[in-house]
């Protein structure tokens, strides 16, 4: 016979369950019966005290990201849930597992405005693969089996479960099955023989075939079948933003990363192959510039798993819908060994006209301040390239995107499609969390560091040792360089002035250097990164420095400014 618990307790054992060990969280009235309950689970469920419900939703997304499975938030009703709005969104966006669960007023009191009622499940729909409201406590273990199959299945996303508190309270005999099956939901779809035999007779006959892989890649575990595809098929490769360490980057066959901020030789040559192979990407407008102009001589298959991208920005020549892991396994198999020794060679030109143009001055820019590129390549030279980086929004992004180093999949974790600033600290928290024993080196500005300050004492607390790195230029980096690039040095509300960090710092008992001369870098990421405790490293940057290469917008992706004043010339 069942035993009869309350519905709080059925939460934590559906959890439990799921394999779910950790989840992040802030206590509010609507969901007391829930922390409450909470008690008697501590020796199972460790629950991370977050200073702000948007702390605790982006530290799930670092978690997730760093383990492939679900991160789970549990928040209040009302300001408690709108909280987590916008990290719900960024992981839709981002195709980042999340559950989130939300206290509800009881019942009786929906519809009337009660205190800190929110119509959540009204507001999340549009931005969720799923949410339900639960009102009875014998829904909580369908609830939640259905929602991590959800959230974890398919392409992943974010689901949220609106828990009344009446449904907290209320008794239920429990048992748990996992859900492995809902009816018209086909998150695993076969992919079309039809398809993969257009798709490999046009690899086979291509003369410059080119790969552009997103974070699909990464989602799936087909780092190993992509490099083994590649290789057979002697194919270069560019990765988006997200699909970032998905290859090592030393891989021979990988050119870079592609897009606005991207390197000059797969950009280049997306507008000259004459077979473009998609994998995992959804062709962002910060991928594709003027779609327009986006590699019209090229025939494109595309690769994904989610069919509503199939067609919805490039009209691809071949379209597979299936798992990049099993669509990239078959098509290994089929494809002749190949060789474009030539075509792989002509990367070469591309690459060194961005290296003398714009790398070696922005790594190791001789004299004058530190430059943000100088400081991502310490990072990854003192690390040896093995460090897990996450980033928040702006110039610090994209330098540590231009200039991190990787060996392994899941290291580089930031906010793509919605570019959430504030996204950083508590990602980078998130991620530390779930893989201890590595080391996670956040890359930060001041604007992004102040959005989510507050979860320094998050840190504290549960003594995360998180190194975070302050690219301090006392601008709105990304925003500044748009005024001056775009709206005639016209620095509207883009200049800080900023807190003294120090004290901050120990404030919250977390160790602290200032680093200003670049002669003391190395000295200061070595003395970061040999121990495991948290740490902030406050490199003082050129302050008025732009990211270059750049796509500027309205731009086809080969029309690419080098500099200021110089743009690519072929």
């Amino acid at each position: 016979m069942n035993k009869t618990i309350t519905g709080s307790e059925a939460m934590w054992l559906s959890l439990i369950a799921e394999g779910v060990d950790t989840v992040f969280g802030y206590p509010g009235g609507q969901i007391i019966p829930v922390y409450d309950t909470l008690c008697d689970f501590e020796d199972r469920i460790r629950h991370i005290l977050v200073r702000h419900e948007q702390g605790a939703i982006h530290a799930a997304q670092g978690y997730a990201r760093s383990t492939g499975e679900p991160g789970v938030v549990i928040v209040t009703s009302g300001p408690g849930a709108t909280n987590v709005i916008t990290g719900v969104v960024d992981a839709m966006t981002d195709s980042t597992p999340l559950v989130v669960i939300t206290g509800q007023v009881p019942s009786a009191a929906l519809g009337t405005d009660a205190f800190q009622e929110a119509d959540v499940t009204g507001l999340t729909g549009p931005i969720t693969k799923w949410n339900y409201q639960i009102r009875r406590p014998e829904e909580i273990a369908w609830a939640i089996s259905r929602a991590f199959y959800i959230a974890r299945t398919g392409r992943p996303g974010p689901v949220v479960l609106d828990f009344t508190k009446d449904a907290q309270n209320g008794k239920t005999e429990f048992s748990y099955e996992k859900c492995k099956f809902i009816r018209s939901y086909i998150p695993n779809p076969k992919p079309s023989d039809q398809a993969i035999d257009k798709a490999i007779a046009l690899i086979d006959n291509a003369k410059k075939p080119l790969v552009v892989f997103g974070q699909g890649v990464t989602i799936s575990g087909a780092g190993k079948e992509l490099q083994a595809f590649l290789e057979k098929a002697d194919i270069p490769a560019g990765a988006t933003m997200l699909g970032l360490s998905a290859l090592p980057s030393d891989f021979p066959l990988y050119q870079g990363m592609i897009g606005m901020h991207g390197n000059v030789a797969p950009n280049i040559k997306t507008n000259e192959c004459d077979v473009l192979i998609a994998v995992g990407m959804r062709f962002s407008d910060r991928v594709t510039g003027t779609v327009s102009t986006y590699a019209k001589q090229a025939k494109i298959i595309h690769i994904d798993i989610d069919n509503a991208e199939l067609g919805k920005i490039i009209t691809p020549e071949v379209a597979i819908c299936g798992d990049a892991k099993k669509v990239l396994s078959i098509l290994t198999e089929k494809i002749q060994k190949n060789s474009h020794e030539a075509w792989v060679k002509s990367f070469d030109h591309c690459r060194e006209v961005e290296r003398k143009k714009v790398i070696d001055m922005e790594i190791s820019g001789g004299e004058g301040p530190i430059r943000m590129g100088e400081a991502v390549a310490m990072v990854a030279d003192v690390s040896g390239d093995k460090a897990v980086i996450v980033t928040d929004v702006g110039q610090n992004q994209l330098s540590a995107a231009r200039y991190s180093r990787f060996t392994k999949g899941r290291s580089f974790i930031t906010s793509g499609g919605l570019g959430t600033m504030g996204f950083g600290l508590p990602a980078a928290i998130g991620a530390k969390i779930a893989t201890p024993k590595k080391q996670v080196c956040l890359f930060v500005g001041d604007g992004g560091i102040q959005m989510t300050i507050q979860e320094l004492g998050t840190i504290m607390q549960e003594h995360v040792g998180v190194k975070i790195v302050l690219l301090n230029n006392n601008w709105l980096g990304n925003v500044r360089q748009w005024q001056e690039m775009f709206f005639d040095r016209r620095y509207s509300q883009t200049r800080m002035l900023n807190p003294d960090y120090k004290l901050i710092a120990e404030a919250y008992g977390i160790r602290y250097r200032a680093v200003e001369d670049k002669k003391d870098l190395r000295k200061a990421v070595t003395e970061m990164l040999s121990d495991d405790e948290p740490f902030l490293l406050d490199v003082h940057v050129l302050e008025e420095s732009n990211i270059m290469p750049m796509i500027p917008p309205g731009k086809g992706i080969d029309q690419i400014m080098l500099n200021e004043k110089e743009w690519y010339q072929k």
